[in-house]
């Protein structure tokens, strides 16, 4: 969908409220197809985030992990080096 929306789910420290906000902004951005709505627009805009954003940290907390929590900077680095190996240039 948009890959600016990252897993959330599952690490430690948990997803923090700007995590939550940012995914839930990118979420709005992507199926409004507008970065910056109109001001007509702009409070559904507004309200869409944060209903999302609410939604999605109640999700959060009531997922259950069967497995250990992933580490933050290990999947970033992971990710570091797809992204290298994708844009490689040769």
């Amino acid at each position: 969908m948009c890959r600016n929306i990252h897993t959330l789910h599952n690490f430690e420290p948990a997803a923090d409220h700007d995590e939550v906000e940012a995914a839930a902004l990118q979420y709005v951005r992507k199926i409004s197809g507008s970065t910056k709505p109109a001001k007509v627009n702009q409070a559904a805009f507004d309200r869409a985030v944060h209903e999302i954003a609410h939604i999605t940290q109640h999700l959060l907390e009531d997922l259950v992990a069967t497995t250990p929590p992933k580490d933050r900077e290990i999947e970033a680095a992971k990710a570091r080096e797809r992204s290298a190996k994708r844009f490689a240039t040769t």
